[in-house]
């Protein structure tokens, strides 16, 4: 029986950025690491923080905050670098601070409301409520540029 209930279940890792709440389906994050200074790549998008070398590989950073369109905090050793892959390609996500890892039913998702015009700029998948906290839960998709694919 315990079989059936996990098959729903679904366990998100959950972070702050900019004082807000968001989370991320826990299967597509690597790691976790801290903070590292990044070197800026030219002509790259303005939330793209550049790269670091994770143990020989180079690593986009993107600033999550200022991918979702709000102030980028001022970056300290308390900020982190969630290691996220997407389609087989590596991307860390500068966020404020991790939170926890929360398992959660999928009927305790729900789809959040329609506010934007344009439906490509959805970014948050869905909607859940952990201990009278709106959590959003970021559509990683849609978050990751298709276009960061690195030439092997």
């Amino acid at each position: 029986m315990a079989d059936n209930t996990t098959a729903k279940d679904l366990e998100l890792l959950t972070f702050r950025v900019a004082d807000q709440e968001y989370s991320l389906d826990i299967m597509s994050v690597r790691e976790i690491c801290g903070w590292t200074r990044t070197t800026p790549m030219p002509h790259a998008p303005a939330f793209m923080r550049g790269v670091i070398n994770l143990r020989g590989t180079v690593l986009p950073v993107m600033d999550l905050a200022l991918r979702l369109n709000m102030q980028s905090q001022k970056t300290s050793d308390r900020n982190v670098i969630i290691v996220v892959t997407l389609n087989g390609t590596l991307t860390g996500l500068l966020v404020d601070a991790v939170s926890d890892i929360v398992a959660i039913s999928v009927e305790d998702l729900q789809t959040p409301p329609e506010m934007s015009s344009d439906p490509q700029s959805t970014v948050v998948r869905a909607l859940t409520v952990i201990d009278d906290r709106m959590i959003r839960v970021l559509d990683l998709a849609a978050i990751v540029p298709s276009g960061t694919e690195e030439v092997a």
